[in-house]
């Protein structure tokens, strides 16, 4: 690991001070489940760790006047799992859930899971993010949306599908002491076009302060599901996550489907979404709408079984939102 310097302010404005505009020269550190490793394998060399853990502000769940949920970055996943402000989000807790370490709950927060850099293992292992010829290699885990250009990793946050289909946003602060600036969680990634730039739109002298929840709506359901490998942490193989507006006979009138693990940034299925309005979820239309999520992929040479993975995950999901039998185990 690279000397670097330490500095843990008390206060924000502290916080983005402490920033550079230099790209890569600070990282900020919350729980350092992710960070403190890549470390170690020295892919990520910053100058200065700026410790955000101390600062009150980032550490409250509070509710908003509206009827929603202010969750700072530096909450830990365990944190909101036993909030009774998140009840109605059932599509958070599920990701939360399927960590399933609780190591990793203790730890980690929820600022820096939506902030995950990707796991992609050629990058993991010292090659570059984009320019590398994952084509020609061990792509099992690569992306099969999004996938046409240089960057074919997959977003690994677990939780911003379930962020995403909620309509949650993000409060960003900096680069100036004083500024700040509210962005939908859909809007806060984005797909890398040169070696170095990120995947996301902070900008090097910024830093996500709050996930903000918007209020629960009557008639709202929601919820996320993940096929994993196994019962341990291990990432998902696919996800996705629903969301649906239902009338009084139980008929879609508003539907968001966003998938995880399958493309460069989650994925919002406007084919699935469209197919939905209008039916009532059942098995069959849970199916159908499995087939339209997928109708789009263009997997690599070895990952083409993750196209039925993220199909069943969406069925999945939309079962579990309505109180269905899922099939799973």
């Amino acid at each position: 690991m690279k000397n670097f310097e330490y500095a843990a302010p008390r206060t924000e404005t502290e916080a983005v001070e402490l920033l550079s505009p230099e790209a890569g020269q600070v990282e900020v550190l919350a729980g350092g489940t992710d960070l403190v490793g890549l470390m170690k394998k020295m892919i990520i060399k910053p100058d200065r760790v700026v410790n955000i853990t101390e600062i009150d502000s980032l550490k409250r769940i509070e509710p908003l006047d509206d009827g929603g949920v202010r969750i700072g970055a530096a909450v830990t996943l365990d944190e909101v799992l036993e909030h009774p402000y998140l009840e109605n989000y059932p599509a958070v807790l599920q990701a939360i859930r399927g960590i399933n370490s609780m190591q990793l709950q203790c730890q980690g927060t929820l600022g820096g899971e939506v902030c995950q850099r990707p796991r992609c293992w050629f990058w993991r292992n010292g090659e570059d993010l984009i320019d590398t010829d994952v084509e020609h290699g061990d792509n099992r885990f690569h992306a099969i949306f999004g996938n046409s250009g240089p960057a074919k990793f997959v977003s690994s946050s677990r939780i911003a599908p379930a962020l995403i289909a909620l309509n949650a946003s993000l409060r960003l602060i900096g680069p100036g002491e004083r500024e700040e600036r509210y962005l939908p969680v859909g809007d806060f990634y984005r797909v890398p076009r040169r070696t170095g730039q990120r995947e996301n739109v902070l900008d090097p002298q910024q830093m996500v302060s709050h996930i903000l929840l918007p209020s629960p709506h009557e008639g709202w359901l929601n919820a996320t599901y993940e096929v994993r490998a196994g019962e341990g942490p291990e990432f998902p193989l696919a996800s996705a996550a629903a969301a649906l507006q239902v009338d009084g006979l139980g008929v879609i009138q508003d539907a968001r489907v966003v998938l995880g693990q399958v493309a460069p940034t989650p994925w919002v299925s406007e084919p699935a979404q469209t197919m939905l309005r209008g039916l009532q979820v059942d098995p069959e239309v849970a199916e159908a709408a499995g087939r339209e999520a997928v109708s789009e992929a263009t997997p690599l040479s070895e990952n083409g079984y993750k196209v039925q993975l993220a199909r069943v995950a969406v069925k999945r999901a939309l079962l579990l939102a309505t109180g269905q039998e899922t099939g799973g185990f």
